[in-house]
């Protein structure tokens, strides 16, 4: 381990989807859009995916070349591929081995922990074989076990998403890439936690927002591990994520009815009334028009969301929906899209150029999660002129200012009781704000979509991360 001489870092990622190859959450716009953001800043970037079935290699010009090695598996080995491709200065490597590792989708199967154990143990083996990086950074429980597998032949950070999610399962797991089984302090006896060992053993921890690193330290949100970040907290850091705004650009979205800018906001009123015909509601140009992009869980408050409804509809707001979740939540909101005909337009499923249409053409955006890590869509919504209504949680309260606390710089409404009423009241200032704002509503979007979230604050904050994390690494080896 030495000191980093030059400005330049070598960065190895993990993480168990990356766009745009293949992309179910958050987590792969982070691992597609940071790298590049990195590669531009100067850096040495190289990201290791799983190669799922479900990533179109045509499409991506992904060959069956590349070097293979073979990693260790159980009491044997299995022979892994790790073909590669650049893309705007950075280096991709699919994990390849089709029977241990692939799968149509990257999660939702019996033998995920083993998996992903498999594929950690396949990454760790191709950076032990060459230049050690100067960092390795690991991303949510699926790159846990990476870190010590790394151990302290280099830097590590590990990057929290959701620490909801932690690949709890039987230490039997680690069987599958010959670690014996040690029980730790934050573990039941026969029990492995991806996420946690993830935690315990980097140089430094990261979570995706700085409210959200508050507050997984509490009980509330700390999901069990609160003891174990407590001990981390000199090392952890709370970074909001960006979002890609050459993509995310309502100046030349290929995918909206007609573009506008911050200097001419004319476009959006035409993709307004594009989206309403497309979704079947009455084309009104003063109908306040809601939107809401996500799954239908109590995570993503749709609680609170199926109690203000029927009041939002009855009082001529219009909603479009998008998104898939919860069974008895999907029916529920059948039944109003059924009894609200050219009010509420509710498509299940999942449909990215409709994603972006409800982002230009909506007036508001909805997101009254229950915890938030960051959230990418208050984000898009800002940049596309439409005004966030928000839980103020995690890192909606980092990025969502309320209009009336701070009418000069505000960005949007927030609430801070986890409450159908408190939602309400909310949506009501808003909704007073769109009918009677007239030229003040204008401003409030402009001033929305000339907000810098961009990956390259971003990114900035990361590089003094890495510096951060190789500095402890060397002294830890001391």
């Amino acid at each position: 381990m030495t000191r980093l001489t030059s400005r330049r870092v070598r960065i190895a990622f993990a993480a168990a989807e990356v766009a745009p190859f293949i992309k179910v959450g958050g987590l792969a716009d982070v691992a597609g859009s940071l790298p590049q953001a990195l590669a531009a800043a100067g850096h040495d970037v190289t990201v290791y995916v799983p190669l799922h079935r479900g990533i179109d290699r045509a499409k991506h010009a992904i060959g069956d070349d590349g070097h293979t090695r073979s990693v260790p598996y159980g009491r044997a080995s299995a022979r892994v591929g790790y073909p590669e491709i650049s893309r705007e200065g950075v280096r991709t490597v699919f994990v390849r081995n089709d029977r241990r590792i692939a799968r149509e989708k990257p999660y939702g199967y019996p033998d995920d922990d083993k998996r992903y154990a498999f594929w950690c143990r396949a990454v760790a083996t191709d950076i032990a074989a060459g230049p050690p990086p100067d960092v390795v950074h690991a991303h949510d429980w699926h790159a846990g076990l990476l870190v010590p597998l790394v151990g302290r032949r280099t830097a590590t950070v590990f990057t929290i998403h959701n620490l909801a999610y932690q690949g709890k399962t039987s230490a039997k797991a680690l069987d599958v890439i010959g670690v014996r089984y040690s029980r730790k302090p934050f573990e039941q006896r026969g029990e492995l936690n991806p996420m946690a060992r993830g935690i315990a053993a980097a140089d430094v921890v990261s979570t995706v927002s700085e409210r959200y690193a508050q507050e997984i330290l509490t009980p509330e949100f700390g999901e069990g591990l609160q003891d174990l970040l407590a001990e981390r907290k000199g090392d952890l850091h709370g970074i909001v994520n960006g979002i890609d705004t050459s993509f995310f650009d309502p100046a030349t979205d290929r995918h909206i009815a007609s573009t506008y800018t911050a200097d001419d906001l004319s476009g959006k009123a035409e993709s307004k009334a594009a989206l309403q015909r497309e979704v079947g509601l009455r084309v009104d140009p003063k109908a306040p028009l809601l939107g809401v992009i996500g799954r239908l869980v109590e995570q993503k408050g749709i609680d609170l969301l199926t109690a203000v409804v029927p009041r939002l509809v009855a009082s001529g707001a219009q909603l479009v929906v998008l998104g898939t979740g919860d069974a008895s939540y999907e029916a529920k909101w059948r039944e109003f899209a059924k009894a609200s005909p050219g009010g509420l337009s509710l498509t299940l499923g999942f449909d990215a150029a409709l994603a972006q249409r409800i982002y230009a053409g909506c007036d508001l955006f909805l997101m009254p999660s229950r915890f938030e890590p960051c959230g990418l869509g208050q984000l898009i919504s800002l940049r596309y002129g439409t005004i966030p209504v928000v839980h103020a949680v995690g890192g909606l309260r980092d990025t969502v200012r309320d209009v009336d606390a701070d009418p000069r710089t505000g960005n949007g409404f927030s609430f801070d009781r986890y409450a159908a009423d408190a939602f309400q009241g909310a949506l009501d200032r808003a909704l007073r704000a769109y009918r009677t704002a007239g030229p003040a509503w204008d401003e409030l979007r402009r001033r929305a979509m000339r907000e810098d979230h961009s990956w390259g604050a971003s990114a900035k904050r990361y590089e003094a991360l890495y510096r951060t994390a190789v500095k402890t690494a060397v002294k830890s080896k001391r």
